[in-house]
């Protein structure tokens, strides 16, 4: 049964819709923000997209104006695999499951980048999603950033894979790192671990980020310690979208194997709980966090609440003491291989 863009907020045999009011200041800016607890359809791009479409709906007929996707929701979050890798080896088992997750990416710009940008104009909301992004054959996990008007805004990648992580995703650099100023305030997004990265953070913060995405695939209890602080550091909003998964949602063994644990799981194990979440820049906890099963996550952000927050702590502006404690980012991207013949006309060139 859909949901109706009516409060109070309904419940269906479908994902949950928690809505949150948080009574917010008439004269101050009001955003209607949407964290999407899901799972990805793993290995099966063009169905994962029709699962976004479906969310993104839902979301947006309830009145939502930014939805926020967990990490890796397009490509898929390749939880318990190895990818056949140890130390000094690798098995040919390992290397196909590598081939079908490196298909199962998106090139951006593409065909997929295409389609959600028109989703976010179809359905009016800035949207931000969590894809692995495929460059050649080497794959990043990557934020997208949409407006609600149907354009690309920009992409973040993880600056640094966590773990067994690096053996599948490059690491992303300072060139990737956005806070995009937009009409429904100033959004940027780290992934996962990388938010528990101090100076990666105080960037975001030096770029004045409002709206603070964290997509995620860490469902547990300390990872809301984790951006509950960076809420209360930043004096921002932030947004934890992370997918809730069973053992059926991954395909089954001996295709795909959750290392070390696979003959405990029965097809419906729990293998990611979610734990999505919304937090005030003052640190209270708007909507979630959510453990019970794929969800909508809503609340009210009262855009007021950032310069209340600031009055306490603002990490670089009266709480920097520059003169003590500096940094620099080095924002320009970086490659392994440049040319210094770039221009097609120079000499000893071929037309």
């Amino acid at each position: 049964m859909p949901l109706v863009p009516t409060p109070p907020p309904l419940t269906s045999d479908g994902p949950l819709f928690a809505e949150v009011d948080m009574g917010a200041d008439a004269s101050a800016p009001t955003v209607r923000a949407t964290v999407v607890q899901a799972s990805t359809v793993f290995y099966d791009t063009p169905a994962t997209l029709a699962k976004a479409e479906r969310l993104l709906a839902e979301a947006a007929g309830y009145g939502s104006q930014l939805v926020v996707f967990p990490e890796a929701f397009i490509g898929g979050y390749p939880r318990g695999s190895t990818f056949g890798a140890a130390i000094g080896s690798r098995t040919a088992k390992g290397r196909e499951e590598f081939r079908k997750y490196h298909a199962a990416a998106i090139d951006v710009p593409g065909p997929e980048v295409d389609q959600l940008a028109a989703m976010a104009g179809k359905y009016k909301v800035y949207l931000v999603m969590g894809v692995i992004e495929r460059e050649g054959y080497t794959l990043y996990c990557t934020i997208l950033f949409f407006d609600s008007q149907g354009h690309y805004l920009g992409k973040h990648r993880k600056v640094m894979p966590t773990a067994v992580e690096r053996i599948v995703w490059g690491f992303g650099d300072g060139s990737t790192i956005p806070v995009i100023d937009t009409p429904i305030g100033k959004i940027g997004g780290a992934v996962c671990w990388e938010n528990r990265m101090p100076l990666l953070r105080t960037a975001m913060y030096a770029k004045g980020v409002e709206i603070y995405c964290a997509p995620t695939a860490d469902a547990r209890d300390t990872w809301q310690a984790t951006i509950k602080h960076i809420a209360l550091e930043g004096g921002c909003f932030v947004l934890s979208a992370n997918q809730f998964c069973r053992r059926k949602d991954y395909p089954p063994p001996p295709e795909y194997m959750f290392s070390g644990i696979e003959e405990e799981l029965t097809p419906d194990s729990v293998v990611c709980a979610g734990g999505s979440v919304i937090i005030s820049p003052l640190g209270n906890v708007l909507a979630g966090p959510n453990y019970d099963g794929e969800a909508l996550i809503s609340a009210d952000l009262d855009l007021g609440e950032i310069a209340r927050a600031k009055f306490d702590f603002d990490v670089v502006g009266h709480y920097s003491r520059s003169e003590v404690l500096s940094l620099t980012v080095r924002d320009h991207p970086t490659k392994a291989v440049t040319f210094s013949s770039a221009d097609a006309k120079t000499e000893g060139s071929h037309k």
